[in-house]
């Protein structure tokens, strides 16, 4: 079967376009796998519904990996969506058994958003350097990946989803442009607290908030984060 291996921001389209793919007639899509795990890597991070998530999530990398990942499903696609951050102390070998997509935001509206729930994030809170060095390994191996910069599925989705379609090597399916505005069953248990949004959604669309402005000490953390966007932007599906 193709899986399909999402590693986004956060703070991107990464949901509406996991949304996206559920509308498709042979898609499974799984949400975040390693969000639990993230969580025990990194005990003094404090996400709403915390307690939840490890409640009721795998935290064993190996067995995210061997049941998750890696699992059966009955469908002949698999969508998984995977924060970059959440990846952390994990060997990147095993995104080379995987059709790896990553989704990219302009640092600029990323780190405005994110810095409206952490007042001072750090490039592992965003991703952007974790994501530039799984495309490097991935490059350096001669295996080529998918990159999707958010900004430019938002000027044109119907063209950009084409193009994304041919580029993963999938039929197009015009069911991807939209969907109801309810939960998806597979939902991670934290969707109450972040989907509000694409919950209320239909379609792909830019939200008022994107224009927020930088706030100025996060001004380094903007320059460095553009740099390792720019690389993976020059690769790009452009609209």
């Amino acid at each position: 079967m193709k899986r399909i291996h999402l590693i986004s921001n956060p703070r991107n389209l990464s949901t509406a376009l996991m949304y996206s793919f559920a509308q498709r007639s042979d898609t499974q899509v799984v949400d975040e796998p390693f969000y639990g795990y993230y969580l025990t890597q990194r005990p003094n991070v404090n996400h709403p519904g915390k307690e939840d998530i490890l409640t009721n999530m795998k935290t064993n990398s190996r067995a995210i990996l061997e049941d998750v990942v890696f699992g059966n499903y009955n469908r002949p696609v698999l969508f998984i969506k995977n924060m970059a951050h959440h990846l952390v102390d994990l060997d990147y070998r095993f995104t080379t058994r995987l059709t790896n997509l990553f989704l990219i935001r302009n640092p600029k509206q990323l780190i405005s958003s994110i810095a409206q729930n952490i007042q001072t994030p750090t490039m592992e809170d965003i991703g952007s350097y974790r994501q530039y060095k799984m495309y490097q390994f991935l490059q350096n191996l001669g295996i080529p990946s998918v990159v999707l910069d958010s900004g430019e599925l938002l000027k044109d989705p119907l063209g950009v989803l084409q193009k994304l379609c041919v580029a993963l090597d999938l039929p197009f399916e015009k069911s991807m442009l939209s969907w109801e505005p309810k939960p998806l069953p597979e939902d991670g248990i934290w969707a109450r607290y972040w989907y509000r949004n694409v919950h209320q959604s239909t379609g792909f669309s830019q939200q008022p908030t994107s224009n927020r402005p930088l706030p100025a000490h996060l001004e380094e953390l903007y320059k460095t984060a553009l740099l390792f966007y720019n690389k993976l932007h020059e690769n790009a599906i452009q609209a």
